[in-house]
């Protein structure tokens, strides 16, 4: 029996049990899922209060490192980009849509954000999602919002707002994609680090059955380089910072920007590097990453982060 820790919300188990069935399916072997509260799901402050860093993980990881579970599963942008001792990223698994959606009223057939009417009303609880939707739209009132994907939703739905923004790749593991009105295109509106890309993370040293064979090349390169910007940056999860990576055809790229908090400002920049067959990704997405933080620095991005 594999026993597999997840924070308790419906999105989270959902996205864990994927995992688990995954690791039966190749490995045969039972599994057993394992809630943990923590801190981010019991304090409702909103994540630019909380700072972000570790509220969805600690608690995880602790659980982890007490032997209560055998491994864990993460939203990886929610993790933070400081490694955590005596643990170990075994897999990332394939990438969904890292996009973010629009969901307004009337799902599917809703208006799209910039048919949203003058001063419209848009929920996030996400500063990179504020400065994003204030720098195309600056006549949207934004509130900060917190919970889970049905309580999010539930604000649309009640009229209270005209829409709220949400990851993609959440609404397509609760088979809930009907509630998109419009998937939000990345050259405009580049997502955290990670987005759309679980965590599988285990103790050092322990080789847990089928979970190497989870391990998808193109998403670990694309995420290691997403995060390495993060990383040289000193930036938290929920700073307003957005990072897009992708392998294709042995090469390596990342776009990221930085923005100011009220959408004013926006900081970009990019880099690629080729990724030869057989290369281990971790050397050559940590140096594009450095590379493209350090022209974001000579920018000024250090100001719009501090």
């Amino acid at each position: 029996m594999l026993r597999v820790g997840t924070r308790g919300s419906r999105l989270a188990v959902a996205q864990t049990q994927l995992v688990a069935s995954a690791l039966t399916k190749r490995t045969g072997i039972e599994t057993e899922i394992v809630r943990v509260t923590t801190h981010g799901d019991v304090n409702r402050a909103s994540l630019a209060t909380l700072g972000g860093t570790g509220v969805f993980a600690t608690e995880l990881r602790d659980a982890l490192r007490a032997g209560e579970c055998d491994l864990v599963v993460h939203s990886l942008k929610d993790l933070p980009t400081a490694p955590a001792p005596g643990l170990t990223i075994a897999a990332y698994p394939r990438r969904v849509d890292a996009r973010d959606a629009l969901c307004s009223a009337g799902g599917a057939d809703g208006p799209g954000l910039d048919a949203l009417p003058h001063g419209a009303k848009v929920g996030t609880g996400s500063p990179r999602r504020i400065a994003q939707l204030l720098e195309q739209r600056p006549d949207l009132e934004i509130r900060d919002i917190r919970g889970n994907v049905g309580t999010r939703l539930a604000f649309v739905t009640s009229g209270e707002l005209d829409a709220v923004v949400l990851a993609c790749a959440g609404l397509e593991r609760l088979g809930n994609t009907e509630v998109i009105s419009e998937r939000l295109p990345l050259d405009r509106f580049p997502t955290a680090p990670g987005q759309g890309c679980l965590a599988v993370e285990a103790r050092e040293g322990d080789e847990v059955p089928g979970v190497a064979e989870l391990d998808d090349l193109a998403a670990r390169a694309a995420v290691l380089a997403e995060r390495g910007v993060l990383a040289t940056l000193e930036a938290g999860c929920s700073a307003p910072v957005a990072a897009t990576g992708r392998l294709a055809d042995g090469t390596l790229a990342v776009w990221a920007s930085v923005y100011a908090g009220d959408g004013s400002r926006r900081l970009s920049a990019a880099g690629t590097a080729p990724l030869p067959e057989g290369a281990p990704p971790s050397q050559i997405a940590n140096e594009l990453a450095s590379a493209v933080a350090a022209e974001l620095l000579d920018q000024g991005a250090a100001a719009l982060l501090a």
